[in-house]
């Protein structure tokens, strides 16, 4: 139905004192689901990661808000900005969403050499999803297994540890970097593109370790396949109540260790804040269904909702944060 139509239809509707409370649900949508035309929900990232398993979990949960059909798209490429780009360049009608992941609104700005777009600058902050935390896994063979062993064998064997991630400047890089800086022992980073072969290696024996999102390594941790050694959040994680925090090692510079990452929906500059105001009520209402809150605390997540300025404050804060750690990394 035509929407000049539709907007008839509800006026008429509007008489009747039972229909009520659907005209108000129905108004408060933003008018890409009134006029039922699909959202894309892009990704930078390929399928099968964690990003874009946390869209896909969305995206079902924000159909049944919007009424709409959420369609997630993969556009993976340099360090997910190609995603952001294309977010950038669209209209600014609520039809075209990015569903970032943190590395990319606060790390890539600080590393990459050329970035098409300012994220503070350039997108319009919609909506806070989820964070997530990394747990340090080890190979099987590794003689330690807790945070105050491996720093005590780093520092007897100098340079020996290998640790992997998805790449330069990625969240795992910087946050193992930053781990090995605080307790005062030094490592050898080994990119790989992306987090699942890096993980492989470590499996096999050919890196140490790596810090992977817990969503992701619980299945390879309760295989039995890796080791976990701690978790880089404040508290222990739900889904791993066994595995204790940095900053429970006792060592002094781990006190209060907290590196994660989070994701966010972005969308184009210019939106309006109504419009902002109706799709960040329809993405807080989908992660509040039960269904999708039990698998997200199932996978390792945490919950963090709220309003658009809760984004962009997180984004620019942890922005001037990592600025402090990636001083001489470049990203091509």
């Amino acid at each position: 139905m035509p929407a000049q139509h539709r907007r008839k239809a509800l006026a008429t509707l509007a008489h009747a004192p039972l229909l009520a409370s659907l005209v108000a649900a129905l108004a408060t949508l933003p008018a890409a689901a009134q006029d039922a035309q699909p959202v894309r929900l892009i990704v930078g990232y390929s399928a099968g990661g964690p990003v874009d398993q946390g869209a896909r979990l969305l995206s079902v949960a924000l159909t049944k808000e919007l009424g709409a059909s959420v369609v997630v798209e993969n556009k993976p490429g340099a360090n997910a900005t190609m995603a952001g780009s294309e977010v950038v360049r669209a209209r600014p009608d609520g039809l075209t969403l990015w569903f970032a992941a943190s590395p990319t609104i606060t790390i890539s700005p600080n590393v990459m050499s050329k970035m098409s777009f300012d994220p503070a600058r350039d997108l319009t902050p919609v909506a806070p999803v989820l964070s997530y935390y990394n747990v340090l896994v080890v190979n099987n063979n590794e003689p330690y297994k807790t945070t105050a062993e491996l720093v005590a064998y780093a520092k007897a064997h100098p340079q020996k540890l290998n640790y992997g991630s998805a790449g330069v400047g990625g969240s795992n890089h910087l946050g193992a970097l930053l781990f090995a800086r605080r307790s005062g022992i030094e490592m050898n980073h080994i990119p790989y593109k992306g987090n699942a072969p890096a993980m492989t290696d470590v499996i096999g024996g050919q890196l140490s370790m790596m810090l992977d999102i817990i969503s992701t390594a619980s299945t390879y941790i309760q295989s039995g396949k890796v080791r976990a050694v701690a978790v880089t959040s404040p508290q222990r994680n739900a889904s791993l109540p066994d595995v204790p925090t940095f900053a429970e090692s006792g060592i002094e510079g781990l006190k209060g260790f907290d590196v994660g990452g989070w994701y966010g929906v972005y969308g184009p500059k210019g939106m309006s804040p109504e419009l902002v105001a109706r799709l960040n009520k329809s993405i807080n209402a989908a992660l509040a269904q039960p269904e999708l809150r039990k698998r997200l605390k199932e996978l390792g997540y945490e919950e963090w909702t709220g309003a658009p300025q809760k984004l962009a404050e997180r984004g620019a804060k942890e922005r001037a944060m990592w600025a402090t750690v990636t001083q001489g990394i470049v990203v091509d």
